[in-house]
C-alpha cells in the first residue's frame, strides 16, 4: 500500500535520525528500552533523555562547558580522536547515554565498566607540568555536572518548561547514580546542589585558546542527516550557555537575536516528536 505523504515524511525523518545516532554500517541498531533497566519507565531521567533535539542542543552545550576545565580539555587533546572524528565521538557518547538510561541493566553496567577501563589509561600533564587523570573525581564531577545541567536546561527550554522542581531534583538524583559509578565526586542530587557546585568550580575553569577552538569545532560540525539544521541547533546551544561560559569562549548570543533561534528550534523539536509518535 502506498504511503501517504505525511507517513513517508515521518519514516524518512526517523530513518535519518537513527542513522545519525547508530553506526548502521557496523551493524548498530537503536537501543531498545528495557523493563529491567537501571531506571524505571517514565521516570525523570528517561523523560529528559528522550527528546532528540533537546539532547543534541544540550549535548553541544555540555561539551563546550566540559572543555573549560583544563584537565578535561587536555585529556581530550591528548587521548581522543575528537577533532578527526567528531561525529563518531558524539555518536558513541549518545549511545552510552541511551544504554545507561534505557538499556538492560547488564548492558548498562558493561558500558560503564568499559568507560572506566578506558579512563584508566587517560593521564598526562598540562603545559605547566600539572598532572591530570581521567579518573580524578573532581574532573569527573565537572564533566558530569556540565552534561546533566545541559540536558536538563535543554529539556526545560524545548520540551517541558513547567517541569516540577521535584522532578528536576529526581533527575539529578538518578543521573548521580551513573556519575558515581564512573567515579565522580562530589555529585549533586538536586538542582540547588548543582547550582552551588557550578559556582564553586567556576574559579577552576579557563577560557583557553584550545577550548575556544574545540567549541568552534563543535559548533561547525555537520553530522550526516542533520547538516541542514546543525547551524540552528548550534546557535540554540550557544544561547543556552550560562553568560560566564559564553564570555570565556568568546561566543555571543541573547537578546532579540535569540528569539528566532528558540522559535525555530522548538518547531524542529516538535516535528521530530511527531515523527517518532511522541
Amino acid at each position: 500500500m502506498k504511503l501517504s505523504p505525511s507517513d513517508a515524511l515521518r519514516r524518512r525523518l526517523v530513518r535519518e535520525v537513527r542513522a545519525m545516532f547508530n553506526d548502521i554500517e557496523a551493524g548498530e541498531r537503536p537501543v531498545q528500552p528495557s523493563d529491567d533497566a537501571l531506571f524505571e519507565r517514565n521516570s525523570p531521567i528517561r523523560m529528559v533523555h528522550a527528546d532528540v533535539v533537546a539532547m543534541m542542543v544540550g549535548g553541544m552545550r555540555g561539551l563546550m562547558l566540559q572543555m573549560l576545565h583544563p584537565h578535561a580539555l587536555q585529556g581530550v587533546l591528548d587521548h581522543s580522536d575528537f577533532r578527526a572524528d567528531m561525529h563518531g565521538r558524539l555518536r558513541r557518547t549518545a549511545r552510552f547515554i541511551a544504554v545507561t538510561t534505557y538499556g538492560h541493566r547488564d548492558d548498562a553496567e558493561a558500558a560503564i565498566e568499559r568507560v572506566n577501563r578506558i579512563h584508566g589509561s587517560v593521564e598526562g600533564r598540562l603545559a605547566d607540568g600539572t598532572p591530570y587523570s581521567a579518573r580524578d573525581p573532581r574532573t569527573l564531577a565537572w564533566v558530569h555536572l556540565a552534561e546533566a545541567t545541559s540536558f536538563l536546561e535543554a529539556h526545560l527550554r524545548y520540551v517541558q518548561p513547567a517541569m516540577p522542581l521535584a522532578e528536576q531534583d529526581a533527575y539529578f538524583r538518578q543521573s548521580a547514580i551513573i556519575a558515581r559509578k564512573l567515579g565522580a565526586d562530589p555529585v549533586p542530587e538536586s538542582r540547588s546542589e548543582a547550582a552551588e557546585l557550578e559556582r564553586t568550580m567556576q574559579p577552576h575553569l579557563q577560557g583557553s585558546e584550545q577550548a575556544k577552538a574545540i567549541a568552534r569545532l563543535i559548533l561547525e560540525q555537520r553530522p550526516r542527516g542533520v547538516g541542514a539544521i546543525q547551524p540552528l541547533l548550534a546557535a540554540a546551544a550557544v544561547d543556552l550557555l550560562p553568560p560566564y561560559a559564553r564570555t570565556m569562549l568568546d561566543l555571543r548570543s541573547g537578546g532579540a537575536e535569540a528569539l528566532p533561534v528558540r522559535a525555530a528550534t522548538f518547531g524542529i523539536a516538535r516535528t521530530l516528536r511527531w515523527a517518532f509518535g511522541r
